[in-house]
C-alpha cells in the first residue's frame, strides 16, 4: 500500500505533459514535499505499471537522466519520441521543463471566450 508521500508523488508525475520533462526536486516541491527528492524515484517504483506514469520525464536537474545502465537510452528515446531533444545525453531545461503554472496560464488563455 503506497504512503501519502508516495501518493502525492505519483499524482504529479501522472500530470507531467508529453513534450516535457521534469526534475526530481521539483516533483516532490509540487507534490508538498520539498527536499525530498529522494523519495521520488522510489514512489514511482512503487506504482502499479497499470498507473501509467510517464517515468521517462523526470530527470536530474542537471538536465541528465539519473537511470543506470541501458535505461539511459530507452529514456531518452522515450523522450525524442514525445519531441525532447537531447544532446549529448543533456536535456535543456530551459526549453523542455514543465511549468504547471504557465501551462494553466496558457489554457486560460486559449480557451474560448466565457458568454453569459
Amino acid at each position: 500500500m503506497a504512503t501519502e508521500l508516495q501518493r502525492a508523488i505519483q499524482a504529479v508525475v501522472k500530470e507531467v505533459p508529453v513534450g516535457r520533462v521534469a526534475t526530481y526536486g521539483q516533483i516532490a516541491r509540487l507534490a508538498g514535499y520539498p527536499g525530498r527528492s529522494r523519495s521520488v524515484s522510489p514512489a514511482m517504483g512503487a506504482a502499479p505499471k497499470s498507473m501509467g506514469l510517464p517515468w521517462w520525464r523526470i530527470i536530474n536537474a542537471q538536465g541528465k537522466s539519473s537511470i543506470r545502465g541501458e535505461g539511459v537510452r530507452r529514456q531518452l528515446d522515450l523522450l525524442a519520441e514525445e519531441g525532447v531533444e537531447s544532446l549529448h545525453g543533456r536535456i535543456d531545461l530551459s526549453r523542455y521543463q514543465w511549468d504547471p503554472v504557465l501551462d494553466g496560464m496558457m489554457a486560460d488563455f486559449m480557451a474560448p471566450p466565457f458568454h453569459p
